[in-house]
């Protein structure tokens, strides 16, 4: 019988046996021992198995976690890296213009179920006068006939002059023949510009003895010989003029106008061409700051700035006095020590609402001291995009100045959105739109009537607008506040003050587009010239780009008004309100540029008719 089953009574009596029945319970609870200590071991591995399996699992989700979201930001960055890309194409093949006719409500000017009794007047009212201009173009469409071409519809005009060519039959051929006229034909011809030398010869006389009243009183008396553009009088004030007008209104650098000078005989030295412009602008320099003072008489001013190269100069330029001179010596301190070739600069363009007048500056560094030094005696309303500087000039004014936010930039950056958010776009364009359209019908009325229109119309697509960016169509997950369009909505409703200005103010325009077309010239000439050689040369340009701006603005021929007005300049006269632009055209309306004013008229007729289509309820 097995010795772990035996009952008590049998227990052994002898101590051998003892010793036996003991060492084999021994050995059974050492087995015990053994099976016991390996289950808990593969216990203590079971465990650590779950253990080591729930860790690879915590491991595996924080690493799906972790590729999810960076397979967020790889989506995120290639849709902006595609928008990116769209608006690279878009403006280097793309269409220009931001006119759409593919936007939502863009026949009917839809002002919503809560409009007011005043803003539905003002609706009908805006409809009838789209009717009205539209039968208008319509029927001057009707009476314009093409008109058979009269001879002398086929002659230039009469004041050029003429000289006579007669052609004639051989004289062989002539024989027998009866000659009974000629056939006029009219053919114009390019004479290249003829460069002359005046010889100035100023007489001399010599003062006898008896007449001299001291002895310090000059033996030999001539004629006062005329302040000339340099020393000597060599160079006469035409020769400027046309370095000038070619540089800053034909946009021709220096190298080119040698070669027109040397088509014409003559090969001046770059320097030479330097010395002339800065001739020039020291003598017109009065005239480009009494322009900008003028300018700063208005109610409303757009402003807006562009880049262009400025070379570092090799030492520091002399700038005691200059109202800027501890900003620009820091500019240019740190390009020097840091042996940069060249920094990024500014010219700022400032267009007055109402004046017909523009002013230019130029600065280091698109810092605020620029607009703050030109505008420190400047009361009023100031024009231009959303840049910090702007944003806070109120305060730094101490509310002398006002800003007021550009609708064209609001409408730019939601236009630029069109390819991620086509139906989004389109439903705020056709509101922005219609600010348009109101502008577009309220522009001949005083300003009373204005601020009306713009207080009941304007106001209440404002309200519209301000309601869309709030709907659930412009809010996540639809639009996520870092994609473009969220971004283009928040830029809105954060300067959603700025950008109502206008409708508290007749005077302010609703956007700064014709500052930002005066900034063009800047733009044109620096595809040309490429950069400014001194930060003098840079301030040179912006006195003359004033007066050339200016004199465009008024539509006059820029050589006749320069020309006119630097050789008064030279004589001593310093009348410079009665030499300024819109002084100097009312008295030389021959130097008028009507085509410019009939094809503003003409492209406003067709804007405006264009605008009226759209608003009329018929298609």
């Amino acid at each position: 019988m097995d010795d772990k089953h035996l009952p008590y009574d049998r227990l052994p009596t002898d101590t051998e046996a003892c010793h036996r029945l003991i060492a084999a319970l021994r050995r059974q609870i050492e087995k015990q021992a053994r099976l016991a200590s390996e289950q808990v071991a593969l216990l203590e591995k079971q465990e650590l198995s779950l253990a080591l399996k729930d860790q690879l699992v915590q491991e595996q989700a924080h690493s799906v976690l972790e590729l999810k979201h960076h397979n967020d930001k790889l989506q995120e960055l290639n849709t902006e890296l595609q928008l990116k890309v769209e608006k690279l194409l878009q403006q280097l093949f793309g269409r220009k213009s931001e006119r759409r006719v593919d936007g939502e409500g863009q026949l009917l000017i839809d002002l919503g179920e809560e409009a007011t009794p005043e803003v539905i007047s003002a609706l009908e009212e805006a409809v009838r006068e789209a009717q009205e201009v539209i039968a208008d173009a319509e029927l001057r469409e009707k009476q314009r006939k093409p008109q058979p071409r009269r001879k002398s519809d086929r002659k230039f005009p009469e004041h050029l002059p003429r000289f006579e060519r007669i052609v004639d039959l051989p004289e062989e051929r002539r024989e027998g023949l009866k000659f009974i006229g000629y056939d006029e034909v009219e053919t114009l011809e390019w004479v290249r510009a003829e460069l002359r030398v005046r010889l100035n010869k100023y007489a001399k006389y010599a003062v006898p003895n008896d007449r001299r009243g001291t002895a310090d009183e000059p033996g030999v008396i001539s004629p006062e010989r005329p302040s000339g553009l340099a020393e000597g009088d060599r160079f006469d004030a035409s020769i400027g003029v046309e370095v000038v007008a070619w540089k800053y209104f034909y946009h021709l650098p220096f190298y080119r106008q040698q070669d027109l000078f040397a088509g014409s005989g003559w090969t001046p030295s770059r320097s030479t061409l330097v010395n002339l412009e800065a001739a020039v602008e020291f003598a017109l320099r009065p005239l480009a700051e009494h322009l900008g003072k003028y300018l700063k008489t208005d109610t409303c001013a757009g402003c807006d700035d562009t880049g262009v190269v400025l070379i570092t100069p090799e030492s520091m330029p002399d700038l005691s006095g200059h109202p800027r001179g501890e900003r620009i010596r820091e500019v240019l301190e740190k390009a020097i020590a840091s042996g940069k070739p060249s920094i990024g600069a500014k010219f700022w363009g400032y267009y007055a609402s109402r004046l017909p007048v523009v002013a230019f500056d130029f600065t280091v560094s698109r810092h605020r001291d620029g607009p703050d030094e030109v505008l420190s005696d400047y009361s009023g309303m100031l024009m231009g995009d959303c840049w910090s500087g702007f944003q806070k000039i109120e305060m730094r004014s101490d509310s002398r100045i006002t800003f007021a936010a550009c609708w064209a930039h609001a409408r730019r950056k939601i236009d630029e959105c069109r390819g991620a958010f086509p139906l989004q776009v389109a439903k705020l364009e056709s509101l922005i739109r219609m600010l348009y359209d109101v502008e577009d019908q309220i522009k001949d009325l005083n300003d009373d009537e204005r601020l009306s229109r713009r207080r009941s119309l304007s106001a209440h697509v404002l309200g519209l607008i301000d309601d869309y960016l709030a709907s659930a169509a412009m809010q996540p997950p639809t639009v996520l506040p870092k994609s473009n369009l969220g971004q283009a909505a928040a830029y809105v409703r954060r300067h959603r003050e700025a950008l109502g200005r206008f409708t508290s103010d007749a005077r302010v325009p609703i956007d700064n587009n014709d500052c930002e077309q005066l900034m063009k010239r800047v733009a044109t000439g620096r595809k040309n010239w490429l950069f400014k050689g001194s930060f003098a040369a840079g301030e040179r340009a912006a006195n003359l780009l004033t007066i050339i701006g200016s004199a465009l603005r008024n539509d006059l021929d820029v050589h006749a008004y320069l020309d006119d007005v630097l050789r008064r300049a030279l004589a001593g006269e310093t009348d410079w309100a009665a030499l300024s632009p819109h002084a100097w055209k009312a008295e030389h309306p021959d130097s008028i540029r009507t085509y410019r004013q009939d094809e503003r008229r003409q492209a406003a007729d067709r804007k405006r008719t264009r605008r009226a289509r759209r608003r009329s309820p018929r298609r």
